[in-house]
C-alpha cells in the first residue's frame, strides 16, 4: 500500500487537503466521493512532494488548549457541528502540530467515530484528562459542559505555569550576569593584573593566590572546561528524567520550605480543579483519582494518588488517604471530607480549587521576596571576593611602602 496527497471541494464550497494510505488511487477517490467531496486532485507521494515531519514541533501549550474548548464550546452552543467546528479550529489553530491533530481527528469523525476516539489517537497532544472529559460528556449528552471545564482547567495551568515562569525569570537573569561578570574578571581583568603581582616581589595573599590559580586554569584548559560544563549539564538534564531523577527532584522541591510551599499548593489546586472537573464530567472517583496521579508532576504525591486509588476501590473515603499520606495541608482532606459527608464533593472541590489559585499566587510572591535577597548576598560574596582578591595584594603593597 502506498501514500497518497488529495485535494477535494467540501459540500460548502471549501478545498481539504490530506493524505490517505491505499492500494492504489481509484480507492483513495472512490472513498472520498462516498464521503460527498469533489476530488480535484490524487497524487501519490514521492521524495519531492512529501510533507517532511519536523521532529521540534512546539507541543501545544495549556493556553492553545483551552482556546481550543473554549471556542468549541462557542461554536458548538451557536448550532454549528462537530465536524464544521472541527474544520474552523484547524483553520484558526496557530500551533502546527495541534492543527495537525485535529484535521486527523475531523477525519475520524468523517468514519463516525466519536471524538473521544478521534481525540484518543494523539496522547501527546489531547492528555488522558480531556479524553477522559469528552468521552464522558459525550456519552452523558453534555459535551458542552466538559468542555467548558476543560477551557477552564487549562486556563487555569496557563495562569499557574505563566506566574512560575515570572517569578522565575528574575533569578535566571540575575545568575547569568553574575557568571557572565565572573568570567570576565578571571579571564580580562585578572590577568592584566597578574604581571604586577609577580613584580611586587611580596608573598600573595591566600584569596590573590586562588583567584590566580583559577584564572590560570580556566585560561589554559578552557578548551576542556566548556564542553565538561555542558556534558554535566545534559547529564543531569538525562538523569533527572530517569525514575530516580524524579525521585529525588521530587524530594529536594519538598525540603527546602519556600519551595515546598509552592509545590504543596500547586499540587492542591491540581488536585482539586483537576477532580473537580472529572466528577463534573461524571467519570467515577476511582478513574478519576487515577487520572488526576497521573497529571502530577511530584513523584511523591503521583505515588500518594496511586495509593489513594487502591483505598477507594476498598469503599475507603477520599479523604482518608489523603490525611494519611502526610503530603497534603489538613485544610485539604477535611474539606474533602465535609463534601464527601453533605454530599456535594463536587461544589466542595471546585471551592478548594479557587482557594488554592489564589494560595498559588501568594506562594509565587513569598517565594519571589525570598529569593531577591539571597540572589543578591551570593552575587555581592562573588564580586566582592574577586574585588578583595585584586585589591588585597595592593593594600600590602602600600602598608610596606610607608614603613619604608
Amino acid at each position: 500500500m502506498a501514500n497518497y496527497q488529495y485535494e477535494v471541494i467540501s459540500q460548502d464550497g471549501k478545498t481539504i487537503k490530506g493524505t490517505q494510505e491505499a492500494e492504489n488511487p481509484e480507492v483513495v477517490r472512490a472513498q472520498l466521493k462516498a464521503k460527498g467531496y469533489i476530488v480535484t486532485n490524487v497524487s501519490e507521494q514521492s521524495a519531492l512532494n512529501k510533507e517532511i515531519k519536523i521532529g521540534f514541533e512546539k507541543k501545544p501549550s495549556p493556553r492553545d488548549l483551552g482556546v481550543f474548548c473554549r471556542q468549541f464550546v462557542a461554536m458548538s452552543r451557536a448550532g454549528v457541528s462537530i465536524l464544521e467546528c472541527l474544520s474552523l479550529l484547524r483553520e484558526q489553530t496557530e500551533n502546527p502540530a495541534l492543527a495537525k491533530a485535529i484535521r486527523e481527528v475531523q477525519v475520524e469523525v468523517e468514519k463516525g467515530e466519536t471524538l473521544a476516539n478521534g481525540l484518543s489517537k494523539h496522547p501527546n497532544i489531547f492528555s488522558d484528562l480531556m479524553i477522559t472529559t469528552v468521552n464522558a460528556g459525550e456519552q452523558s449528552g453534555s459535551l458542552e459542559t466538559s468542555l467548558e471545564r476543560m477551557a477552564e482547567q487549562y486556563e487555569k495551568s496557563a495562569k499557574t505555569a505563566a506566574l512560575v515562569k515570572k517569578a522565575m525569570i528574575y533569578p535566571a537573569v540575575i545568575a547569568i550576569v553574575a557568571v557572565v561578570v565572573v568570567i570576565v574578571m578571571l579571564v580580562v581583568v585578572i590577568p592584566s593584573y597578574t604581571d604586577m603581582f609577580a613584580d611586587m616581589g611580596t608573598e600573595l595573599p591566600g584569596i590573590t593566590k586562588a583567584v590566580v590559580a583559577m584564572s590560570d586554569f580556566i585560561m589554559d584548559y578552557w578548551y576542556i572546561l566548556f564542553p565538561a560544563v555542558i556534558a554535566a549539564v545534559i547529564a543531569i538534564k538525562f538523569y533527572l528524567k530517569t525514575p530516580g531523577g524524579k525521585v529525588l527532584k521530587s524530594t529536594i522541591s519538598l525540603k527546602f520550605p519556600a519551595a515546598k510551599n509552592l509545590v504543596v499548593k500547586s499540587a492542591c489546586s491540581q488536585l482539586a480543579r483537576t477532580l473537580s472537573t472529572l466528577l463534573a464530567a461524571g467519570v467515577s472517583l476511582v478513574d478519576a483519582v487515577d487520572i488526576v496521579g497521573q497529571t502530577m508532576q511530584n513523584t511523591h504525591f503521583k505515588n500518594a494518588l496511586k495509593d489513594a486509588k487502591e483505598e477507594v476501590i476498598k469503599g475507603v473515603p477520599l479523604s482518608v488517604p489523603l490525611a494519611d499520606c502526610g503530603l497534603f495541608p489538613p485544610m485539604m482532606y477535611h474539606m474533602i471530607h465535609i463534601g464527601e459527608e453533605a454530599g456535594n464533593t463536587e461544589e466542595m472541590l471546585t471551592k478548594l480549587a479557587d482557594y488554592y489559585d489564589e494560595e498559588v499566587e501568594m506562594a509565587v510572591q513569598s517565594l519571589m521576596a525570598a529569593m531577591e535577597p539571597m540572589i543578591i548576598m551570593v552575587l555581592a560574596v562573588v564580586v566582592g571576593g574577586l574585588i578583595a582578591a585584586v585589591m588585597a595584594p595592593m593594600l600590602t603593597m602600600y602598608q610596606a611602602m610607608d614603613s619604608l
